[in-house]
């Protein structure tokens, strides 16, 4: 018997991505910097909750916390989503389509002379009047779309491939950059809110300095300080980057701007409309079908008992009779030429008459006979 092992296509993805909940949480392997990340929001905005917001809850107002713990939240929402979501991965070929390409590319370059270099694999396609090249990966074996780039880290090809980002612990493609933008964004608000009011409470209380419920509120202020920054300044290059509708790898390669000049295909020389493309546009949906079903069969560790019948058909597996009327012998079932005739039940052929399978078959009579085998 034959048992069906049910797996999950994402067991058998390539790539060196990591999958949790069933294939519900799609991560890098590299998870390490995103834990850091996971550890200085959640450890100073804790800071900020235990100590300076009672203070400003009653000095102040009580709204204080209420907006930094909604802002808080929303954080950590486009963090996780941006980190545990597909960004656009694209599956690779299968071994039928990859055959098929290569034989579409051998055709259209034609022979190749020995020690002549192959010319490059590259499609042209036309976008909004401009000419585009597809580039073929040799990993993926597929002609990549539009704008998608094969990530050396994940080792997949991601539609719309802006960069790999360690502190989110994911690629940022297709499917995961507005949120990634918006993580930056709440972020760096978030960041000047706990600083902005940590000096408030600094400044409100400099008669205390040497108190020691203001060491918490100075840690704050360092880790702001510090992280205000950089948060601020990716969050300010990426709106310039939405402006133009342009990913950070096109903009770090110089696609748009190099030494031709080409036009953006995919900029609408409007920036309202180009921010509404990448933050309002439709969610597309994952192609990778991670959760679906594969079916692997496994012998079955129960075996059934041997019967008579098929203790007959192990001892003579090669029979010369054929299962269906008209059909011819199979060929290893055909004598050799040395190999003298064999006695059947029916008549022996004569000489220059070939043995057919009805010749072979003992006649039928009217009445059914019940033959009896004796085992040697």
């Amino acid at each position: 018997m034959i048992s069906r092992k049910v797996t999950r296509k994402w067991e058998k993805l390539p790539g060196k991505n990591t999958f949790c909940c069933d294939g519900r949480v799609m991560m890098a392997r590299q998870k390490g910097v995103f834990y850091l990340t996971l550890f200085l929001i959640v450890g100073t905005c804790a800071l900020f909750f235990a100590f300076e917001c009672p203070y400003l809850a009653v000095r102040l107002s009580a709204a204080i916390p209420v907006f930094a713990i909604v802002l808080f939240l929303f954080v950590m929402a486009m963090l996780l989503r941006t980190s545990f979501s597909d960004p656009g991965v694209l599956p690779r070929a299968l071994p039928e389509e990859a055959n098929f390409i290569e034989m579409e590319i051998e055709a259209a370059n034609g022979s190749i002379q020995a020690g002549q270099r192959p010319p490059p694999r590259i499609r042209n396609v036309q976008i909004n009047n401009q000419i585009v090249k597809l580039k073929y990966c040799y990993t993926c074996k597929i002609f990549r779309p539009p704008r998608a780039s094969h990530c050396s880290i994940c080792d997949n090809c991601v539609d719309r491939f802006d960069h790999h980002c360690p502190w989110v612990g994911n690629c940022v493609g297709k499917r995961n950059y507005r949120y990634f933008y918006l993580f930056t964004l709440s972020l760096s608000l978030l960041t000047i809110y706990i600083f902005t009011f940590d000096i408030v409470h600094v400044c409100d209380c400099v008669h205390c300095v040497i108190s020691l419920t203001l060491h918490p509120t100075v840690i704050e202020v360092l880790v702001c300080f510090f992280t205000l920054w950089s948060v601020v300044g990716l969050t300010g290059f990426h709106t310039y980057l939405i402006s133009l509708n342009q990913t950070t790898n096109e903009d770090i390669k110089g696609s748009w701007s190099g030494k031709n000049r080409i036009q953006n295909p995919y900029s609408h020389k409007n920036i309202i409309k180009n921010c509404c493309e990448v933050l309002c546009g439709p969610t597309y949906p994952s192609v990778l079908d991670r959760r679906g079903l594969m079916s692997e069969e496994a012998p079955s560790s129960t075996s059934s008992p041997p019967t008579p019948d098929n203790a007959a058909t192990k001892s003579n597996p090669k029979t010369t009779a054929p299962l269906i009327p008209n059909e011819h012998t199979p060929d290893e079932a055909k004598p050799g030429i040395g190999t003298p005739p064999q006695k059947t039940n029916g008549s022996i052929p004569k000489e220059g008459k070939p043995s057919s399978p009805r010749d072979a078959s003992p006649k039928r009579s009217p009445a059914p006979i019940v033959v009896k085998e004796s085992a040697h």
